[in-house]
């Protein structure tokens, strides 16, 4: 990892109109992600972390402040950041195989002959656990692996910053941890920037080099907590490590102040 800004999100405000008057959402959130972080964003219930998604993935205006990607502000999706989503069964074409699925972003994103994209699919299908299942279309396949198609074809994109909207809400325990640990495997491996919003302490601090913490509505950022483990994680040593500890109740205690009114 470097120390270069690879995303600057600077006073970021956005309001929705609600009646004869303005509901402010986010109200100045200003943080930095450098190139190879992974970066979790937590904070109350409805405080606008999906907004604030959007806004940095180029889908939604802000009404001042900006985003710079690369040193490019995002005035709309731009080249180079994929984002997964929450309703994975949505994001998928129900017509088109996994595989065709994962074409169809790898056309978006390179030239190449059909065989050589059905390739690149495949082994990114490979790479997500679905090997055998290329052929098989969305319906035909359960909660998690739909899941793993999406992230297969947010891969295939060539992201460099991927973007994920609680993308594991939606799946059991125990897939989700395995989930967990193949996002940072894939990490790794395809040298992604990451930034994970999720309403899961636990996760988001098992997943992150830093945790930002967003105030209640309308929203600040709170904090930003630097989460010092090592970048190989493991679902039993990780969490059971004093650092992970420390980390998860400090998130926490600022997440229930927040709840109870007691911060401002």
């Amino acid at each position: 990892m470097n120390d270069m800004t690879f995303l600057d999100v600077c006073d970021l405000r956005k309001a929705y109109s609600h009646g004869q008057s303005r509901l402010p959402i986010l109200d100045g959130i200003s943080f930095t992600v450098r190139e190879g972080e992974f970066v979790s964003v937590v904070g109350p219930s409805g405080c606008g972390k999906t907004t604030l998604l959007m806004a940095l993935a180029g889908l939604a205006s802000s009404d001042s402040g900006e985003v710079r990607f690369r040193g490019r502000v995002i005035d709309a999706p731009p080249r180079g950041l994929a984002v997964v989503f929450q309703d994975y069964s949505r994001s998928l074409f129900p017509w088109k195989t996994a595989r065709d699925n994962v074409v169809f972003a790898i056309r978006g994103a390179s030239a190449g002959s059909r065989k050589a994209r059905n390739d690149r699919a495949d082994e990114l299908l490979a790479a997500v656990g679905l090997r055998d299942f290329a052929d098989r279309y969305p319906w035909q396949l359960s909660g998690g692996m739909q899941q793993r198609v999406a992230i297969a074809r947010g891969l295939a994109s060539e992201s460099d910053l991927l973007l994920l909207d609680e993308p594991l809400a939606a799946v059991d325990a125990q897939t989700r941890s395995d989930m967990q640990d193949l996002i940072l495997r894939l990490a790794q491996q395809f040298r992604q920037t990451c930034l994970l919003v999720t309403h899961d302490v636990d996760e988001a601090v098992y997943m992150a080099d830093k945790v930002i913490v967003l105030s209640r509505r309308p929203t600040t950022v709170a904090t930003q907590i630097d989460i010092p483990l090592p970048k190989d994680r493991d679902q039993i040593t990780t969490r059971e490590d004093g650092l992970f500890l420390k980390a998860r109740h400090e998130v926490l205690e600022r997440i229930r102040a927040f709840r109870a009114g007691s911060v401002e």
